[in-house]
């Protein structure tokens, strides 16, 4: 596979950032995908092209649910949505930034939710921007080194379990984070923050 990818030259990249933000506009696993690239493009390649995908992915997603009615949010979160919408209302990179940095959040639930919601586009993309991140880099690492170096798969095992903790108390803290303003009014296209 990696003669073939080394064989179509720039066309591979480009086909694998495009299939790859495809994917990520469907509730499926995508944690394959990136470890498929650490081991089709290798380490750096692999965690540019998985980055950049994700991005694109994500970007696309927040545009598409920004066209959907707001009202759609109370179906997708049900009875948490005045909840979540007063939380990404009052900390919305903090909150974007955390649940990309744990791994158990659904990274598609998280790009439509976001979209949804009052939340400034520029806090969405910065908290996927660097969110993403150390997490990419453990899925791909695990694929470009995870056969010959068996020792990395046990470091990425470590990293996943130490970001998911990490972003639970975080998550934690920043619901007791003392009193949170009123969420905004229900019908949030228009005033919604660009």
């Amino acid at each position: 596979m990696r003669a073939r990818v080394a064989h179509a030259g720039a066309v591979a990249p480009v086909v694998f950032v495009a299939a790859y933000a495809a994917v990520t506009l469907l509730p499926v696993p995508k944690n394959v995908l990136s470890v498929g690239a650490g081991a089709l493009f290798g380490f750096g390649p692999g965690t540019a092209l998985v980055w950049l995908a994700a991005m694109v992915g994500a970007v696309a997603a927040f545009a598409v649910a920004r066209a959907v009615d707001p009202g759609a949010l109370s179906w997708v979160v049900g009875r948490h949505r005045d909840r979540v919408l007063r939380v990404l209302h009052r900390h919305g990179l903090a909150s974007v930034l955390i649940a990309r940095l744990v791994p158990v959040a659904p990274f598609t639930a998280v790009n439509y939710v976001s979209g949804m919601s009052p939340l400034r586009p520029r806090d969405f993309v910065l908290g996927t921007a660097v969110g993403i991140l150390p997490g990419t880099v453990v899925y791909v690492a695990v694929g470009a080194y995870g056969l010959t170096r068996p020792g990395t798969v046990v470091l990425a095992g470590s990293a996943l379990l130490a970001l998911t903790a990490g972003g639970g108390v975080a998550a934690r803290r920043l619901r007791t984070a003392g009193p949170t303003p009123a969420a905004p009014p229900a019908d949030t296209g228009p005033s919604r923050q660009e």
